[in-house]
């Protein structure tokens, strides 16, 4: 039975294989149009759609005037997500692989993040993890998180003004209680924050995403849709939480009790 594929995703498939293989390797340039058209007996335009498909699932990427190149796509490490990496300011704990696993950072792995917020009025997709009407105002934030300068993950959090307007940690990047978890910050104001939920998925990146985190526009990247909740079970902050899939593995512990 024939491969009833387009022909454009046998050849994406096809170039895939030779990488994971190693008969192209990390920084070999992919085979020119013209090259790829003789060996694939195909047209321009279907060969251009399966370098497309390449460089979106993170396989190459172009580099302009040169042409496209395979591009490393080992894992950098592991992103921690516990009960106590949760309420930290990165939201992860960075694990680095082991020595002969070729780790990207060292195990003093320095943490930064850089933060800007902003009101505006809650989009009705934030308003429902929220349990708020839309348009009620909320505190925007927008972070850029990075390890050893090298930007690793992208989140935005949303937080209803009404719980933190007038208070000292109405903003996340100042003020006293500044650069501190949401279960740091909402404790100084006397909410006691019990419990968040993470949802997980994946999408294409943004062209601002993948500017930001040195990958292609439309290249696949891990999304983490975190809402926090007080004791009353009411949400008291929502977040998407974006890191490259490619590059980085989110580990969850998940203890067992009775």
């Amino acid at each position: 039975m024939g491969d009833g594929r387009p022909v454009y995703l046998r050849i994406a498939d096809d170039l895939r294989r030779r990488i994971d293989e190693g008969s192209l390797a990390v920084g070999a340039r992919i085979p020119s149009r013209s090259e790829l058209k003789r060996a694939y007996a195909a047209s321009d335009q279907t060969v251009d759609r399966a370098v497309r498909v390449l460089k979106a699932a993170g396989y190459a990427e172009g580099q302009f005037g040169r042409g496209v190149f395979v591009t490393d796509r080992a894992p950098l490490g592991t992103l921690l997500r516990s009960t106590g990496a949760v309420d930290s300011p990165f939201a992860a704990e960075i694990l680095a692989y082991q020595p002969w696993e070729r780790p990207a950072f060292p195990r003093e792995t320095v943490l930064t993040w850089e933060a800007s917020s902003g009101e505006t009025p809650a989009p009705e997709p934030v308003a429902r993890r929220l349990g708020i009407a839309p348009g009620e105002p909320v505190l925007r934030t927008e972070y850029e998180y990075l390890a050893d300068r090298h930007p690793v993950q992208l989140a935005t959090s949303w937080e209803p003004l009404s719980v933190t307007e007038g208070t000292d940690v109405c903003h996340p990047e100042r003020g006293p209680y500044a650069r501190r978890g949401v279960r740091g910050r909402l404790a100084a104001i006397g909410i006691r924050v019990v419990r968040a939920r993470e949802l997980v998925g994946s999408r294409p990146a943004t062209t601002p995403e993948a500017e930001a985190l040195g990958c292609a526009a439309g290249q696949c990247v891990t999304v983490v849709e975190r809402t926090h909740f007080d004791g009353a079970d009411r949400a008291v902050e929502t977040s998407d939480i974006v890191v490259r899939a490619d590059r980085w593995r989110l580990e969850y512990t998940i203890p067992f009790t009775g």
